[in-house]
C-alpha cells in the first residue's frame, strides 16, 4: 500500500506522461510539416488533436478520471457500454455483497448527471427468477406529493427531535474517502437538505465547511471523543455533539461488511488532518477494537445510549448494527422495558454492505442481509411495544426508488446509502479503495488524484441523485394507491420462490402484533425459544 508521502509522485506520473507525450509527438510531427513536407500533415493533425483533448481532459472539471488519466479515460467510456459478463453472473445469481450490476449503476450516474433517460424496451430483470422481489401496484393510484415527507427522529426522552429524509449518505469516514469527496457529500447533504452519517472516523474540518446536517458516529475507537488511552471521554464527546451541524449521534456496534471486528489504520496514513478529527497522534497506527469498552451487557448498552442523549443535550441519540442472533436484539429490547430507555434511532446495516477494509470471509459468510436483520429488528420492537418510540434506518445497497420503498415495506422508516453516493461523486468501482490508487480521487488520501474531483460538479451530482431517487420513490408509492410512506405494508412486496409460487413478505416473515411478546401465551411458538432465553444482562447466544 502506497503511503501518503510517496504516492503523490506515482498519481502524477500517468497524468504528465499522458499529457506530454502527445504535446511532444505533435511538435515532432507539427516541426517537419512547417518545414520540411505538408506530407507530415497526415501525421501531425492526429498528433495536434490528441494533444488538445489531451489538454482539455486536464482542465475540465466533469469527469475525475480524465484528469487523472487524460485520452486514456476515455476507454472506460467506450467499455461502459458494454456489459461485463463477470456483472451479469453476480446479477442472475443475485450474489449479495457483489458489485452493483451495470443498469443500477448507470441509474445513479444518469440521476446524478440530470438527465435519468428511461429505456422504453421493458426490463433486464428475470421476475421469473427464485428470490425475485417486486411491489404491488393499485387499480386505484394516488397523485405524486409535490414534497417528499420527512421521518420526526426522536423519542419521549428526546428534546430536540430531527427531521430525517428518506434517503440520506451513508457512513463513510475521512481517511476511507479523500477531503474533496467529503466536501462535496456534505454540500450536496446541504443543498438537498438531508443527513450525512460521518462514519466512524470522527468530524473533520471537511465535513463542517459546507454546513450540512451531520449524523456523528461514534465507532470502538471513540474517535474526537476519546481520551489517550482510547476510552470514552464524555467531556470531548458533550463538545463535539453540541456543533450546531451535529443533527443526531450513533453508536456504532458493528457494520454490515465486517461485523464483529476491529480495525487498523497504519501510521503512515494519519495525516495531521485525520489525525485532528479523530484525536490521535499524527504518523501513529491506530486499532479500533471490535468491542466497546463502554458496556458489557445489554443493560450497559442502554444505559449508555441515555447517558449520550444526556451529554448531547437532548438530541436523537441511536445505535446501529448488523444484526446477527436475534435472541441477542431481544435481550436488548427486555433491557430496554427493564430501564424504560430506548434510542431515538436503530440503523440496521444489512451484511450486503461494502467496505474496502473487510476480509474476505466476513464480507461473504458473517452477518445477516439486510432483508433478514430488518425484519427481525422491526418485528423484535413491535413484540416487545416498543415500535412506536423508535425508528428504524436501513443501509445496504439501496440506489433506486425501488430499493427504498422495498425496505420501507419490510419495516424501515428511512434509508441510507454509500456506494450509490459514491457512483454519484463519479466512482467508476475500480475496487482498488484499499491501495490509495482510486483513478477518480474519491477513496484515496493521495493529494494528487483527489485534485481530479471538483467538488461544485460532484455536490451537484450528489444533490441531484438523491432529489431524484427520493421522487423516483414517490412515483412508486403514488402507483401502488399511497399518499405516504406510512402506508407501506409487507403484504405489498411479493417474492417469487418456486417457478409457480409467489409469497408476500407478510406470509415469509409473519408480523407480531404490538406488544405480542408481553404476553406468555401470545408468543408465537417460533419466537417463544429466543423471547424465553433472552436475558437484560447478558449477550449469551445460549
Amino acid at each position: 500500500m502506497l503511503g501518503l508521502g510517496d504516492s503523490g509522485h506515482t498519481a502524477l506520473m500517468p497524468t504528465l506522461l499522458l499529457l506530454v507525450l502527445p504535446a511532444v509527438a505533435a511538435l515532432a510531427t507539427g516541426l517537419p510539416a512547417v518545414l520540411l513536407s505538408p506530407w507530415w500533415w497526415c501525421a501531425a493533425g492526429p498528433a495536434l488533436l490528441l494533444a488538445a483533448v489531451a489538454s482539455y481532459d486536464v482542465v475540465q472539471r466533469r469527469h475525475s478520471i480524465l484528469r487523472n488519466y487524460p485520452l486514456l479515460g476515455h476507454l472506460r467510456f467506450a467499455m461502459e457500454k458494454i456489459r461485463p459478463e463477470v456483472q451479469q453472473y453476480f446479477v442472475e445469481r443475485n450474489i449479495d455483497g457483489a458489485p452493483f450490476d451495470r443498469d443500477t449503476r448507470s441509474i445513479v450516474y444518469e440521476r446524478a448527471k440530470g438527465t435519468d433517460a428511461a429505456d422504453p424496451f421493458g426490463t433486464e430483470l428475470e421476475l421469473y427468477r427464485p428470490g425475485a422481489d417486486y411491489l404491488v401496484p393499485s387499480m386505484a393510484p394516488r397523485p405524486v406529493p409535490t414534497e417528499p415527507p420527512r421521518v420526526r427522529i426522536g423519542g419521549p426522552d428526546c428534546t430536540r427531535p430531527y427531521d430525517m429524509a428518506l434517503l440520506n449518505v451513508s457512513a463513510m469516514s475521512f481517511g476511507s474517502l479523500s477531503d474533496r469527496a467529503i466536501r462535496a457529500l456534505n454540500e450536496g447533504a446541504r443543498r438537498g437538505g438531508f443527513a450525512h452519517d460521518t462514519g466512524e472516523g470522527g468530524i473533520s474540518e471537511h465535513h463542517l465547511a459546507p454546513g450540512g446536517d451531520l449524523v456523528w458516529e461514534v465507532g470502538t475507537g471513540y474517535f474526537g471523543c476519546r481520551t489517550e488511552d482510547g476510552d470514552f471521554d464524555p467531556l470531548r464527546f458533550a463538545e463535539k455533539a453540541a456543533l450546531d451541524q451535529v443533527a443526531c449521534v450513533l453508536l456504532k456496534i458493528s457494520q454490515g461488511a465486517k461485523p464483529g471486528i476491529g480495525g487498523v489504520l497504519p501510521g503512515a496514513k494519519v495525516s495531521r488532518e485525520i489525525a485532528a478529527a479523530r484525536g490521535v497522534p499524527e504518523g501513529r497506527t491506530v486499532v479500533s477494537p471490535p468491542y466497546h469498552r463502554v458496556y458489557r451487557t445489554p443493560r450497559e448498552l442502554v444505559r449508555f445510549v441515555r447517558r449520550m442523549r444526556e451529554l448531547a443535550e437532548g438530541k436523537p441519540v441511536g445505535f446501529k448494527l448488523c444484526v446477527g442472533s436475534r435472541r441477542e436484539f431481544l435481550a436488548v429490547c427486555k433491557a430496554m422495558l427493564e430501564e424504560d430507555v430506548t434510542p431515538d434511532f436503530i440503523v440496521v446495516d444489512g451484511a450486503e454492505g461494502g467496505t474496502g477494509a473487510a476480509p474476505l470471509e466476513f464480507a461473504d459468510t458473517v452477518g445477516l442481509p439486510l432483508t433478514e436483520g430488518l425484519t427481525t429488528v422491526h418485528r423484535s420492537l413491535v413484540g416487545a411495544g416498543l415500535r412506536d418510540r423508535i425508528r428504524i434506518g436501513a443501509s445496504g445497497k439501496i440506489a433506486t426508488g425501488g430499493d427504498i420503498v422495498k425496505r420501507l415495506a419490510q419495516g424501515a422508516d428511512y434509508t441510507n446509502s454509500a456506494r450509490a453516493m459514491m457512483f454519484a461523486l463519479g466512482c467508476v468501482q475500480a475496487q482498488r479503495c484499499h491501495t490509495n490508487t482510486c483513478p477518480v480521487g474519491v477513496a484515496t488520501q493521495d493529494r494528487r488524484r483527489a485534485r481530479a474531483l471538483d467538488v461544485e460538479d460532484k455536490a451537484r451530482r450528489v444533490q441531484r441523485f438523491q432529489e431524484a431517487t427520493v421522487g423516483s420513490a414517490l412515483q412508486i408509492m403514488a402507483a401502488m394507491g399511497l399518499d405516504e410512506s406510512g402506508g407501506l405494508t409487507p403484504d405489498m412486496l411479493l417474492r417469487r420462490v418456486g417457478p409457480n409460487t409467489v409469497r408476500s413478505h407478510a406470509e415469509l416473515y409473519a408480523p407480531l402484533e404490538a406488544g405480542q411478546l408481553l404476553v406468555p401465551a401470545s408468543v408465537p411458538p417460533s419466537w417463544a425459544a429466543d423471547w424465553n432465553a433472552a436475558h437484560p444482562d447478558r449477550f449469551a447466544l445460549r
